[in-house]
C-alpha cells in the first residue's frame, strides 16, 4: 500500500486530527480506557496467582489431611459413636491399595489445634507452654519449613529415636538471645523434663502455613516413647500423584479404611478431612475466571472504542465533503480515498491503544512497588504476557480496518460534482 509511505498522506492525518482535538481527544480514550483495563486487570490477575504461589511455595498442593473421629451409624453389630483410630500399619497399606497414593507422613501433637495441652519446653530458668509434633521426615515436603538455623528431622533420627528437636522462631526467641543471634545448634533445652538436642529453627511465612512459630517438632518415634502412644497415630497427610484426582484419592482412602475397621462405608463422621488439593483448585479455578473476566470486559470495551472512532471518522467525512470531491476531481482514484480514511482509522485505533497499554504498565509497577515485602497479602509480581497483548492490538487494528470500512465506504460514494456543489 503506497499510500502509507506518502508524506502528503501523514501530513492529511496531522491536519485532520490537530483539528478537531477535542473530538479526537475523546474518541481515543474509548479504546485507550479498553487498552488499560485489559493490561491492568490481567496484570493485577497474574499478581494475584504469583502471590497464591509464592503463599503456597513449599505446600505440596495436591494433599489431604486425615484424622479419625467417630462413627455415627450402627454397623455389623457394632454400635454408633464408636471410637475410631489411625495407626502406623494403616499406611503401608493405604500405599499398597491405592495406586494414586504418592507418599504419607504420620504426625502426632499436642497444644495447638489437637484439643490437647501443650508442653513445657525450658531451658536455664526460661521456661513456657508450646505446641509439640512428633514428625517424619517426609512431612517437610508436604510443609517445607523455612530454616534459619539448621536442618530438618531426617530418617536416621526418626529410625534412631534421636532426641532431638527443631524449633519455631518464637521458642528460639523465648529460650536464647536472639538479640545477640545466639546460635542455637547443638544447644539443648529440656521438653517434659528430657533433654533434645536443637537441630534446627523455622520460621513461619506470615499469613501462611499450618503450623506456627510456637511448635517444636520431634521425631515420630521418640515422641511415641515419650507419650506411649504406640501405634496410635493422630493426623495423616496424605499426598497424592501429580496427575491424580485428589477428590477421588480422599474417597478411596477413607473407603479402604471404613474397610478395615468395620466401618458403614456410609458413614461420613467416622474419618474427617481436609482436602487441600480441592481448596486449591477452587482458589486457581476463581484466578482462571478472574483473567477470563478481563479478557472479555477490556475486549468489549475495545470494541466498543473502536465504534465510537467509526462514528466519528463518519462525521469527519460528511464534514471534508467538499474536500473529497476535490480530490476525486483532481483524479484521485476510490481506493486512494477509501485507503486514506482507513489508514486514519488505524493510525487513531492503535495510537490510543498504546497510551491504554503504557498507562497499564505505569499502574502494574507501582502496585508492584507498593506491595513489595508484603508477605502477608497475596499478590506479587504483576506481570502481563505480551503475546496477550500482541493479540489485543491486532484485534483492534483488525476491528479499526473493518469498522473504518463504513465511513471509507460512504467517503467513495461521494460523486465529485455532488461535492463540489456542497457548502
Amino acid at each position: 500500500m503506497n499510500i502509507i509511505f506518502k508524506k502528503d498522506t501523514w501530513q492529511e492525518i496531522y491536519y485532520s486530527l490537530r483539528n478537531n482535538k477535542l473530538r479526537t481527544f475523546l474518541t481515543m480514550i474509548g479504546v485507550g480506557w479498553g487498552m488499560f483495563l485489559y493490561v491492568s486487570l490481567l496484570g493485577a490477575a497474574k499478581g494475584m496467582e504469583n502471590g497464591f504461589d509464592k503463599l503456597f511455595s513449599g505446600f505440596a498442593t495436591n494433599s489431604i489431611f486425615l484424622w479419625a473421629q467417630k462413627t455415627s451409624i450402627p454397623y455389623e453389630g457394632f454400635p454408633k459413636g464408636r471410637e475410631v483410630h489411625l495407626n502406623l500399619s494403616d499406611m503401608e497399606m493405604l500405599k499398597r491399595k491405592i495406586i494414586d497414593v504418592d507418599y504419607i507422613s504420620p504426625q502426632n501433637a499436642r497444644g495447638s489445634f489437637t484439643g490437647t495441652p501443650g508442653e513445657s519446653v525450658s531451658r536455664n530458668g526460661k521456661s513456657a507452654t508450646y505446641s509439640l509434633t512428633g514428625d517424619y521426615a517426609v512431612g517437610n515436603k508436604i510443609s517445607e519449613k523455612k530454616l534459619i538455623y539448621g536442618r530438618y528431622l531426617n530418617d536416621a533420627d526418626v529410625s534412631g529415636n534421636k532426641n532431638v528437636v527443631v524449633i519455631g522462631e518464637e521458642i528460639y526467641k523465648n529460650l536464647f538471645d536472639s538479640k545477640k543471634k545466639e546460635n542455637p545448634i547443638g544447644q539443648s533445652i529440656n521438653i517434659k523434663g528430657i533433654f533434645f538436642n536443637v537441630i534446627g529453627v523455622f520460621r513461619v511465612k506470615k499469613g501462611g502455613g499450618f503450623e506456627n512459630d510456637q511448635t517444636a517438632f520431634i521425631p515420630l518415634s521418640t515422641y511415641t516413647k515419650m507419650y506411649n502412644a504406640g501405634e496410635q497415630i493422630d493426623l495423616f497427610a496424605i499426598v497424592s500423584k501429580p496427575n491424580a484426582n485428589v477428590n477421588g484419592v480422599e474417597e478411596e482412602v477413607k473407603q479402604v479404611l471404613k474397610a478395615k475397621n468395620k466401618i458403614s462405608p456410609e458413614d461420613t463422621n467416622a474419618f474427617g478431612s481436609f482436602n487441600l488439593g480441592k481448596e486449591f483448585k477452587k482458589l486457581t479455578g476463581f484466578l482462571t475466571g478472574m483473567q477470563l473476566l478481563t479478557i472479555i470486559v477490556g475486549t468489549l470495551t475495545i470494541l466498543a472504542g473502536v465504534i465510537a472512532i467509526s462514528n466519528i471518522l463518519l462525521i469527519t467525512v460528511k464534514e471534508r465533503t467538499k474536500e473529497i470531491g476535490i480530490r476525486r476531481a483532481l483524479g484521485a482514484k476510490p481506493a486512494e480515498v477509501r485507503n486514506q480514511i482507513l489508514l486514519e482509522s488505524v493510525v487513531i485505533t492503535l495510537s490510543s491503544g498504546l497510551l491504554g497499554f503504557m498507562f497499564g504498565i505505569f499502574v502494574l509497577m507501582i502496585l508492584n512497588m507498593a506491595t513489595q515485602g508484603q508477605d502477608s497479602f497475596p499478590f506479587y509480581n504483576p506481570t502481563v504476557n505480551y503475546g496477550n497483548v500482541f493479540a489485543a492490538m491486532a484485534v483492534m487494528v483488525i476491528l479499526g480496518l473493518i469498522i473504518g470500512m463504513i465511513p471509507a465506504q460512504r467517503a467513495v460514494k461521494i460523486r465529485p460534482i455532488e461535492a463540489l456543489r456542497t457548502e
